[in-house]
């Protein structure tokens, strides 16, 4: 019985530890309801904030268009004769979807070997780091998150071709964070949390 008991009490430990796993915060469209389910991800968001100069609610609509706030969030199979599994789309995974080469690189650039792309703190600072990159390198301002998710998406060099000009459902799905931000902004500023 007592092995019993202490299985479970280790069960229940390590489950509190996990942080929710892939769960999201409810009502993802309230940003006020997602910072106080989540108290540590404002914390870690105001850091990111502090570090390198990206608006909470500019890093908030990204990761909700990249990942729902999904902690372990992966793109879907892509498959041959629509039955046989031909692997994933892409390597993104995580809550700010980083593809593996890109997370490689920020992993080396931060000397944050042991960052992972699962856990808030360090895909919000991933996030910091590649918008903080596209303002130096693309001139865009840390506030436009139209042109950030724009960048994010497309790669630098992608951006800078103007690649998204050929994707209309880009465009709109660009237009969508540019919008959410503006909402999350707003809620965060009647609610305190600015």
């Amino acid at each position: 019985m007592k092995k019993i008991f202490t299985a479970l009490a280790l069960v229940l430990i390590v489950s509190a530890c996990g942080g929710g796993g892939g769960t999201p915060p409810r009502n993802l469209d309230n940003a006020c309801s997602i910072v106080s389910q989540r108290a540590s991800w404002l914390s870690d968001m105001k850091s990111v904030e502090r570090k390198w100069g990206i608006p909470i609610h500019v890093q908030m609509a990204t990761i909700h268009q990249e990942s729902k706030f999904v902690s372990d969030a992966r793109t879907p199979f892509r498959y041959a004769i629509g039955v046989i599994p031909m692997g994933r789309q892409s390597s993104a995974y995580g809550f700010s979807q980083a593809l593996d080469a890109t997370w490689k690189e920020y992993q080396v650039d931060q000397r944050r070997f042991g960052a992972k792309r699962e856990k808030f703190r360090d895909a919000v600072d991933f996030m910091g780091w590649y918008m903080h990159g596209s303002t130096e390198r693309l001139g865009i301002s840390k506030y436009d998150a139209r042109s950030q998710y724009l960048a994010y998406h497309e790669g630098r060099t992608g951006f800078a071709r103007g690649s998204y000009n050929a994707k209309s459902w880009l465009l709109r799905v660009s237009q969508a964070v540019a919008d959410r931000s503006e909402m999350y902004r707003n809620q965060l500023i009647r609610c305190g949390k600015a």
